[in-house]
């Protein structure tokens, strides 16, 4: 009896523990990550593909609580909108690979996406699709939010930057946009918004910096040069590149080896965007490169 007793105290404090870690929000310290970003260039900041999705299902509450946990700087997200208006985090136009459910996202109204819940490694979890808010509310104070807008209607755009001021998020809040011809429209909607414009080749980034000071540019490896991203470090912005692909295939099967080849290709790129942050965040750390 006393064995049983104890077998259902550990179960039930196992059961706490990991309730405790899905729920309960963690803490960052978004000073100290803006003051990183902003004033220390020669810190290389990580961003969280779909936020730390490693043990939770992409885009989720959990995902972004454990990037905030693992001490991540920014998090990436996307945003899509539904039937009825409201923005979610989705990164997929239909819902079919992260709820099973078929159709597209667009296609829903939010009460019937809450009755969903999220796959993870094609099994499902208890976490729901996040409404933009949600997630603003849960990262304010704690981390950079990298806002990849994948809603193909400007009136969501303009619900996107007023849900960014009316939860007091602006100043750690960057607007991904993939075609910089949008940042007029954007800077239209709010002048205070952080914007990250896509180049996609060097006439395009100078394109950009014609533009005015933005706080990073996504940049692509393929016309990617020393000179060219000096250029963009010395107009005060950080270059951001990726790992996913190569690199992250490559941290998976031997640590260090994919992080070793981008940081020796992309030399002068001071925000990674990967699939496995808490991976790269040991990586820069023990390089010195990192807080």
């Amino acid at each position: 009896m006393k064995y049983c007793f104890f077998i259902v105290l550990l179960i039930c404090s196992t059961w706490h523990f990991t309730n405790a870690q899905t729920t309960e929000p963690a803490k960052g310290n978004i000073d100290l990550i803006l003051n990183d970003f902003h004033q220390r260039p020669d810190r290389i900041m990580v961003a969280a593909h779909r936020a730390a999705h490693t043990h939770y299902p992409e885009n989720s509450l959990a995902a972004i609580n454990e990037a905030i946990r693992q001490g991540i700087d920014i998090v990436e997200l996307d945003v899509r909108q539904t039937k009825d208006s409201v923005l979610v985090l989705m990164h997929d136009e239909t819902l079919k690979r992260t709820t099973g459910r078929k159709g597209k996202v667009s296609s829903f109204t939010y009460e019937e996406l809450k009755q969903l819940r999220l796959l993870h490694n094609g099994q499902p979890t208890t976490e729901k699709i996040p409404t933009f808010e949600e997630a603003l509310l849960l990262a304010k104070g704690n981390i950079i939010i990298d806002v990849d807008f994948k809603a193909d209607d400007p009136g969501a755009a303009r619900r996107t930057c007023a849900l960014i001021a009316a939860t007091g998020t602006a100043k750690q809040v960057m607007f991904f946009l993939y075609d910089p011809k949008y940042v007029p429209f954007l800077q239209g909607i709010d002048k205070q918004i952080y914007i990250m414009p896509k180049a996609h080749d060097a006439a395009e980034t100078a394109a950009i910096l014609g533009m005015g000071k933005f706080p990073a540019i996504h940049v692509d490896p393929s016309f990617y040069t020393d000179d060219l991203m000096n250029t963009i470090r010395a107009a005060g912005s950080r270059v951001w590149i990726n790992a996913l692909g190569e690199s992250d295939d490559m941290e998976r099967v031997a640590p260090n080896t994919g992080f070793d080849l981008l940081l020796s290709k992309y030399k002068r790129s001071n925000i990674i965007q990967t699939d496995l942050p808490e991976q790269l965040l040991r990586y820069l750390r023990e390089k010195g490169l990192h807080q």
